[in-house]
């Protein structure tokens, strides 16, 4: 059944893909940290973290000052980017519930289709690696039905791979780390180390049954950076356009700050230390990447997006620190702190100086942005709840005219946002935020704009309807 809806997917993206693209398709990286808050970057004013190439990043290229994750957390969010489409539409509804079903047609797919080479580095969290129960560190439908769950990125058109099912420690990634609260609960008993060099229980997979587990010590993000460069190396040598799905477990817990970059925060406390020494350690891969782009010729002709998948966490760990600056709500918040997330864009061939978007754009607007850049149309057959961002990118639109939809907690909660306003529904209640000039959500406005809730909920209530309609088919 699943492989008769794959070749149905495919039998559409054939029949309505255009035959050529563009004469130079640019190559094209999606950069993703995982838990990342709004305030965690030097360019957005936190006084303390360091992070030199994203803030180099801002300077060179677009900053999107209103930048959303498609969901409060992590799968869906993924699963955004990779379809364009918001995840309830395919049952991509919460962590570890829900995959890439094969009726989707994954951005890999279109672009294999168009002579890209593809891989994917980092986390997936869009399917199980292994059907077999137990394996893994699993909960939910992930642990229930490894099997009906089973989608590997080697099953959706992803030619290069090196990925974990989901988290892993920031530092040797492999290995369960010691813990993040030290001190015994109770004082009278003394407290007993971790074994040395324990599993984590998350493997680093590179396809069917195969795992890795050599240059895998130290910072994860210089780990899984090691496999993501010779990658880019081998498509440029051979001239062949290239994507390529950085996704940094860093700062999802476990939290774990190497030695030589927690010394840079020694003043802070000791889980402080720890949050802000793994961002950096990541923001330093970020720049090897781009120092990589450089040296082999194609950094001009390389689309390099970066975003967080949701808010920063403050769930089951004092390492939890992570900021949302001036916005209301954490990871699981349909508030802004909970989905606005760092936001930039780096093309030198389109964008030859520092750009602000103001405009609200999010992850789902990926695959329509990239089908642009290289001169596709988006598939006719189905919804796509995101659009093209080159109009802003290029200077063209500074206006969107295209609401976000965003679903929450089974649907309960969500979120209809225009270029001024956002309209929240849930259990509780409405509101309305002018969120221009309130970021923050404090008033709300829902008493004094009557006219304008009502129109934002119907639009509201009849896309939530078209997106509840297809989950309600999903298998």
């Amino acid at each position: 059944m699943i492989q008769t809806a794959r070749a149905f997917a495919f039998a559409l993206l054939a029949s309505v893909a255009c035959p050529t693209i563009a004469a130079d398709p640019p190559n094209i990286i999606l950069c993703m940290s995982d838990d990342q808050g709004w305030g965690d970057t030097g360019y957005n004013g936190h006084p303390h973290l360091k992070t030199p190439h994203l803030d180099q990043m801002a300077k060179e290229g677009v900053t999107f000052t209103r930048f959303y994750a498609a969901a409060a957390m992590c799968s869906p969010t993924r699963a955004s980017c990779y379809t364009g489409r918001n995840p309830y539409r395919f049952g991509v509804t919460f962590a570890m519930k829900g995959m890439l079903e094969p009726t989707e047609i994954p951005i890999t797919t279109v672009l294999k289709k168009h002579g890209y080479t593809t891989g994917h580095f980092g986390k997936w969290h869009l399917g199980t690696l292994s059907k077999t129960i137990g394996d893994q560190k699993r909960w939910g439908t992930f642990a229930e039905q490894p099997e009906r769950y089973h989608c590997p990125p080697w099953e959706r058109d992803v030619d290069t791979c090196f990925v974990t099912e989901s988290k892993v420690p920031t530092w040797d990634p492999l290995i369960t780390p010691g813990p993040s609260n030290p001190g015994p609960s109770n004082p009278k008993e003394p407290q007993q180390p971790p074994r040395q060099d324990q599993p984590y229980g998350n493997d680093y997979f590179t396809g069917p049954n195969q795992t890795v587990t050599e240059n895998t010590r130290g910072d994860d993000s210089r780990v899984l950076m090691d496999r993501a460069i010779p990658f880019i190396r081998d498509a440029v040598s051979k001239k062949q356009p290239f994507f390529a799905a950085v996704w940094f477990h860093t700062p999802h817990s476990p939290v774990v700050g190497g030695p030589e970059y927690r010394r840079m925060y020694r003043e802070h406390p000791e889980p402080t230390q720890h949050y802000y020494a793994c961002l950096t350690a990541m923001d330093e891969q970020v720049g090897r990447l781009r120092s990589e782009l450089n040296d082999l010729g194609v950094a001009d002709n390389t689309l390099l997006c970066f975003c967080s998948d949701n808010g920063p966490a403050r769930q089951g760990s004092p390492r939890h620190v992570g900021s949302a600056k001036d916005l209301k709500g954490y990871k699981l918040s349909i508030n802004e702190g909970g989905i606005r997330v760092p936001g930039l864009l780096v093309w030198p061939d389109k964008v030859t100086s520092a750009r602000t978007i103001n405009a609200p754009c999010f992850t789902s607007d990926y695959f329509p942005t990239i089908l642009d850049a290289i001169g596709i149309e988006l598939p006719a057959d189905r919804t796509y709840d995101g659009t093209s961002l080159l109009r802003f990118v290029t200077g063209d639109s500074i206006l969107r005219q295209k609401p976000l939809g965003f679903l929450n907690r089974d649907g309960k909660e969500a979120v209809w946002m225009e270029q001024r306003y956002k309209f929240i529904s849930t259990e509780k209640g409405d509101a309305l935020y002018d969120i221009v000039d309130d970021p923050g959500e404090t008033t709300d406005l829902a008493n004094q704009k009557p006219a304008i809730v009502k129109r934002m909920k119907a639009e509201l209530t009849q896309w939530k309807a078209s997106v509840m309609s297809e989950l309600e088919r999903v298998p």
